[in-house]
């Protein structure tokens, strides 16, 4: 069951679909019927996609699921767990692609921590205003793990199916730590674009650009480190390497969405990542 058929989880689960999985979309009605007449559209440089697929309104749900692909916008999730919450049963993975790590704690809360898996997604995409998802870049990856790390029947069984789909997938022994180094980079692009109102490269570009997107990077960085989290080198490295590059066309999510005057995610990418910040103590 893959929730909403936004930019997430209408780009994965399309793939997944088109890859022959069994996959079913939960959507709201006007979604549905949208679909419905139009299809589910994807436009990416791994190639187009239309279809139509599967698709159940949350009154339907009649059974549990054994995998829920969850890729909502964090402002959306209480409601979205309203709506699946049906589909979950006493054997039910769910496996969470939002971003920031609140989410964990609400899911727990609700369906207990056995039924939680932690999940990483790399990929850039949006929905245009005719409702179909576009691609904006090459990259498009999957990373899940256990919460504990450890590598489970179960665990090998997601992996099964997501692999083989035309997107690149990988399992994690530490993923609470990929999660935390994702958070870290979103929250050190997100800050920096929609604070000065342009991409990596335009921000480089004027007199404190480059050392305003290292602090960026070194608040966030101390913020997890202080949680228990410290990026690895390697990662620290590549970031300052993205966040400084001369010309570069990088922006966040959350700029995007800022720019098209919709909701952003900033309480859950950056009002928590401060909150966790301060109560370790530290001045950011």
């Amino acid at each position: 069951l893959v929730i909403g058929v936004g930019a997430v989880g209408g780009y994965f689960g399309g793939r997944l679909a088109q890859a022959g999985r069994d996959v079913t979309f939960l959507v709201h009605r006007r979604r549905a019927e949208a679909i419905k007449a139009n299809g589910l559209q994807i436009i990416s440089p791994h190639g187009d996609l239309k279809m139509h697929p599967k698709t159940i309104v949350a009154e339907q749900i009649s059974q549990p699921y054994d995998l829920i692909l969850l890729g909502v916008k964090n402002y959306a999730l209480s409601a979205a767990i309203d709506d699946f919450a049906a589909a979950v049963g006493p054997d039910t993975m769910i496996l969470p692609f939002l971003n920031g790590m609140s989410h964990i704690d609400l899911l727990i809360e609700r369906f207990g921590q056995r039924a939680v898996l932690g999940g990483v997604c790399l990929v850039a995409t949006e929905t245009d205003q005719e409702g179909r998802i576009r691609q904006l870049a090459g990259f498009q990856k999957l990373i899940y793990g256990e919460l504990d790390g450890s590598i489970t029947p179960r665990l090998e069984k997601v992996d099964a199916v997501l692999r083989g789909a035309d997107f690149d997938v990988a399992t994690s022994t530490n993923i609470m730590q990929d999660m935390w180094e994702k958070w870290v980079m979103i929250a050190s692009v997100g800050a920096t674009t929609c604070l000065l109102r342009g991409n990596i490269g335009e921000i480089v570009a004027v007199p404190g650009g480059t050392d305003l997107s290292r602090a960026m990077l070194r608040e966030c960085s101390e913020i997890a480190g202080a949680c228990g989290h410290p990026p690895s080198e390697s990662f620290l490295a590549q970031q300052t390497a993205d966040l400084t590059a001369p010309g570069s066309q990088l922006t966040s999510s959350m700029y995007r969405d800022l720019k098209k005057g919709a909701a952003v995610e900033v309480d859950s990418i950056l009002g928590d990542l401060l909150d966790r910040g301060k109560k370790a103590g530290l001045t950011t």
